[in-house]
């Protein structure tokens, strides 16, 4: 990552694990970290709705239509991991 990334945290980093709802551990560090820290250099993006080309509409709640299959636009969460996502495109 070459600039900080804003708004970013660590629970939409792909080395992050998760441990409850509050804290986790930085797979490549080792170190226990709270989920809504801001993310550090080694940040590495986890696909999910919200940083998908394919996302729009979002409202103030985080909820969005998926515009990859235009027969039906289903209702997603900005915040749903799409790792298994076959229609995927990153942002």
């Amino acid at each position: 990552m070459a600039k900080k990334a804003e708004g970013l945290n660590h629970s939409d980093c792909r080395n992050f694990i998760p441990i409850d709802v509050a804290k986790g551990i930085c797979g490549l560090r080792n170190e226990r970290v709270l989920i809504d820290t801001p993310v550090c250099e080694k940040y590495v993006s986890l696909p999910k709705c919200k940083n998908c080309a394919c996302f729009a509409d979002k409202d103030d709640e985080g909820i969005g239509v998926c515009k990859a299959d235009e027969k039906r636009n289903p209702w997603t969460y900005a915040d749903l991991h799409a790792v298994t996502c076959e229609m995927y495109q990153a942002k």
